[in-house]
């Protein structure tokens, strides 16, 4: 018999955050697999073994996985991910695949859970809360409220259009564009706070565009509304 794999949310970095089933999750499956080369690197675990002191000794696979647009490297990554995840499957082991955040948000396990759904494995998703509601919840401000819309927006595309949309924008992986989607904003005048890190030891909190730097980590988080 093949075992599961599993994709578990971590959350979005304090390990409190985590939620029950995650941490039940983790501490029942028989193979970690880390979307890193080194698993003590990597972020996503760095949280969970503070939820789940046992993972230090679990069997452990490393998946690097990376933070680029190239298609070939990306498909590359993902096949060898996929190749190293079935021979721990069909051994019978289950598998569960950390990742920051929610599984369902812009998250790299779903691109090894599309595979392996089409080889006919048996997956689950774990979800695990998102960034944007920690990074709300840790300045004290609503996210939405009333009749306003949400839209989440990958800052590292192209972004003009979708700020066009009504209601509140949260900008995620705004990092390496910063100084240019600050710039943007700011001559848009819009309403913008920013968490760094949230919920991690070097979390930073900006309350106004003013505050914000031109440069910050690749977890930087923004919440946009229209200027008052």
């Amino acid at each position: 018999m093949t075992g599961t794999w599993y994709a578990v949310g971590v959350g979005p970095g304090d390990p409190e955050l985590m939620t029950i089933k995650a941490v039940k999750r983790l501490k029942e499956c028989d193979t970690l697999a880390v979307p890193h080369k080194d698993r003590d690197q990597c972020v996503a675990y760095k949280i969970a073994v503070q939820a789940v002191p046992e993972l230090a000794e679990k069997k452990c696979i490393c998946l690097p996985m990376p933070m680029t647009k190239d298609r070939a490297l990306l498909e590359e990554s993902h096949s060898e991910a996929v190749r190293r995840t079935e021979d721990c499957l069909r051994r019978g082991e289950n598998v569960a695949f950390i990742t920051l955040g929610d599984t369902t948000v812009y998250s790299t396990c779903l691109y090894i859970k599309e595979r392996l759904d089409e080889k006919q494995y048996a997956t689950e998703l774990i979800n695990g809360i998102p960034s944007f509601c920690a990074a709300a919840a840790r300045m004290g401000i609503p996210l939405v409220n009333g009749k306003e819309e949400l839209h989440i927006i990958p800052a590292s595309y192209q972004i003009e259009d979708a700020l066009e949309q009504p209601g509140v924008k949260v900008l995620m992986k705004s990092g390496k564009k910063l100084s240019e989607v600050k710039s943007l904003l700011e001559r848009q005048g819009r309403d913008v706070k920013m968490v760094e890190n949230c919920g991690m030891e070097n979390e930073k909190i900006y309350g106004s565009i003013k505050e914000i730097p031109d440069e910050a980590g690749y977890y930087s988080l923004l919440i946009v509304r229209d200027g008052k």
